[in-house]
């Protein structure tokens, strides 16, 4: 067995290292573990920001609180429903666009890229948007949420560049045998494409899920706003229909404060949990065609 002599400058670097990417971890994590503790701690602590790092005055009336209510549950599920089905139409939509992209065979591939890149750099801007919306009789309806965002270019770009990579021995191999291009897309290059349908799947969900502008503009109906439009109604209006039931003087005042606090976790948690499964593929897609062999 051959061993490596490493010289102390060596040593030095990868001590340096670790301690570099131990201080990020700590800096990336505080703020979450704050708001975390903020918002299990007693609203007397919460007022007076006298919270550092573990909650003082342990307490859940926060979260009871908010989840008492039903807002909160009405924004979840429009979340819930937004996320779901607007990530697996992005997914069908960017797999079947990518997929046909990557073939060197399709006649209008340069001019469909050129097309598909051109809406990265320019768009038409927020009122023609809102007036082709609004045509379409989608304005303030759940589709108003799924269609106009149904694909995105980034998307299908680093999709097309995974299936590129893919041999062609495979598709030709596949014809032969008398499949046809569908059979080949949904029998061989999607279960081939696992990393590069997680990392969409990720972005897509976490956009839809975060996305907080455009159901403010395009959904007026209370009964179809997404939940980062319940937040941002706590965290600033302060309305008196989603946080009522607080006593009144200071006691409401340092109670508010805490539904601030158990309001934003009540937001992130959800992809929080889903992140780690994801987490595996992540590496490895957003990699794609970082390499040249």
């Amino acid at each position: 067995m051959t061993h490596i002599k490493t010289s102390p400058m060596s040593k030095f670097y990868r001590v340096l290292l670790v301690f570099v990417m131990c201080f990020a971890a700590v800096i990336t994590l505080y703020p979450m573990i704050y708001v975390l503790s903020m918002s299990l701690s007693a609203p007397e602590h919460v007022i007076r920001r006298d919270v550092y790092f573990l909650p003082k005055g342990f307490t859940l009336s926060g979260y009871r609180t908010l989840l008492a209510n039903p807002f909160v549950w009405s924004a979840y599920y429009n979340t819930i429903w937004y996320t779901v089905v607007g990530t697996l139409v992005n997914l069908v939509l960017t797999v079947c666009a990518a997929y046909v992209l990557s073939r060197r065979n399709f006649v209008f591939r340069r001019f469909f890229s050129l097309m598909i890149t051109f809406t990265m750099f320019f768009g038409g801007g927020l009122i023609p948007f809102f007036i082709i919306v609004a045509n379409l009789g989608l304005y303030n309806t759940r589709w108003a949420m799924i269609f106009p965002f149904a694909v995105s270019a980034w998307n299908i770009i680093i999709a097309r560049s995974f299936y590129e990579t893919i041999s062609e021995s495979i598709v030709e191999a596949a014809k032969i045998d008398g499949a046809n291009d569908i059979s080949i897309l949904y029998l061989i290059m999607v279960p081939l494409s696992g990393p590069i349908i997680a990392v969409i799947a990720l972005f897509s969900a976490v956009g839809y899920w975060n996305t907080y502008f455009w159901p403010l503009v395009l959904l007026p109906n209370p009964s179809l706003q997404p939940l980062q439009i319940y937040l941002y109604q706590i965290l600033i209006q302060l309305r008196e229909d989603l946080i009522g039931g607080l006593q009144i003087g200071i006691n409401r005042a340092m109670q508010a404060e805490q539904l601030k606090f158990s309001g934003i976790m009540i937001t992130v948690l959800p992809i929080l949990f889903i992140y780690p499964f994801l987490q595996r593929y992540f590496v490895k897609g957003v990699m794609i065609g970082s390499i040249k062999e």
